[in-house]
């Protein structure tokens, strides 16, 4: 088949404009495909070993709006392989105008003394983290946030309550960069307290636990949830990923919704390209009489129109991988809020899954078409008329 290459790539541009539109419906579609499978693999199939911290996140069985009480620190921090644990409360709030996606970002209290023991890995200059710890009204963002925000040590952030009655006017004490989790902003726990009415100043939402190691972390997670269980509060204690993966919930199943857009998409795709493909077809049966009449088989034929649609599908496969890689490139400048997408890529494997999926698309369209012609005998090929 390789000799009739040259007669492969002079037919599939011999009707340029229909060859172009094709390939940039394909185009269109692979790359929806490989940022929703991209999208799957990161969410459902990375290793869950991939990026794990010691870190544990206990929050109310119920729901992540419910609280508990604040109490329940204490009697955790005295738990086998616990070493150390915080209070991690979610502020909300409005900063300048929210309707506007940049000024979209999480703000936690957190207790400042122990912050730097519950995420050793934010690297922060010494100064400034002696700044942070001194100032209770003194806050710590990540470096992509005080880019976007275009704000430097020093700066005030006032923050207007809404799920707390509590205004927060913040200064900028430090900035911290982290290998995730970079576009947060935390603050000091008492701040918040101090103005908060009794009922609400004795709950927390969230607590961060720190294990003393990997291994540790099931047992943890065990004797947190048992210590509570029949409780008026009763706790549900995941890892950061699991965590984080919880938000998801909220949108539905999504497992499914991908898994059923991605379907709809090869399958919209591969109508379109049948259609293509019977049409180039339709308008050459009279060539496939002449190549018979010059010794060509039908298996040859067959092959020749084969590959055309193939060579085609994977054009568009290919361009709508550029596409997909383009978005990544989007996402990673977008606001991470809760769910991190900032590490979504296309992976080797699922360029190549992209591309067998196009050649797969190439043959099934074609195939038919290209049976029926083959089929037909030199005077049957010769008198057809479309």
């Amino acid at each position: 088949m390789f000799r009739h290459l040259p007669l492969v790539l002079r037919n599939t541009t011999r009707n340029r404009r229909r060859s172009i539109l094709t390939v940039l419906s394909i185009a269109t579609s692979l790359c929806l495909l490989g940022v929703l499978m991209s999208l799957y693999h990161q969410f459902y199939l990375r290793d869950p070993a991939d990026g794990q911290s010691p870190r544990l996140i206990v929050r109310n069985r119920i729901s992540i709006t419910n609280i508990m009480p604040i109490s329940y620190r204490e009697k955790i921090k005295t738990m086998p392989g616990v070493k150390e644990i915080t209070v991690f409360q979610y502020f909300g709030g409005t900063y300048k105008d929210g309707r506007e996606m940049k000024n979209l970002f999480s703000r936690f209290s957190i207790e400042a003394e122990k912050m730097f023991r519950i995420y050793p890995e934010f690297d922060v200059p010494e100064e400034q983290k002696k700044a942070f710890l001194q100032d209770r009204t003194g806050c710590i963002i990540g470096a992509p946030l005080a880019d976007r925000l275009n704000l430097k040590i020093g700066d005030r952030i006032p923050i207007a309550g809404d799920i707390f009655p509590v205004n927060l006017d913040l200064t900028v004490r430090a900035i911290y960069h982290s290998p995730r989790d970079s576009e947060n902003l935390f603050f000091h726990d008492e701040y918040m307290r101090e103005s908060l009415k009794p009922g609400f100043k004795d709950v927390a939402s969230m607590f961060v636990i720190r294990a003393e190691s990997l291994e540790a972390i099931p047992q943890v997670t065990r004797e947190v949830d048992e210590a509570f269980r029949n409780s008026q509060y009763e706790t549900q204690t995941d890892t950061e990923r699991a965590f984080e993966m919880s938000f998801l919930g909220y949108l539905g199943n999504v497992k499914l919704f991908l898994l059923s857009i991605g379907a709809a998409l090869t399958f919209t795709v591969m109508l379109v390209s049948a259609n293509t493909m019977a049409m180039a077809v339709r308008e050459r049966v009279k060539e496939v009489g002449i190549l018979k009449s010059l010794g060509f088989t039908r298996g040859t034929i067959m092959g020749i129109l084969l590959t055309e649609s193939v060579v085609i599908a994977l054009a568009g496969g290919a361009l709508g991988l550029l596409f997909s890689n383009a978005i990544f490139l989007v996402l990673k400048q977008a606001p991470s809020i809760f769910v991190n997408l900032k590490d979504v890529h296309l992976t080797p494997s699922m360029a190549v899954l992209c591309l067998a999926i196009s050649a797969l698309i190439g043959v099934v369209s074609c195939v038919i078409p290209a049976l029926g012609a083959s089929r037909l005998s030199i005077v049957e090929a010769m008198r057809f008329t479309d």
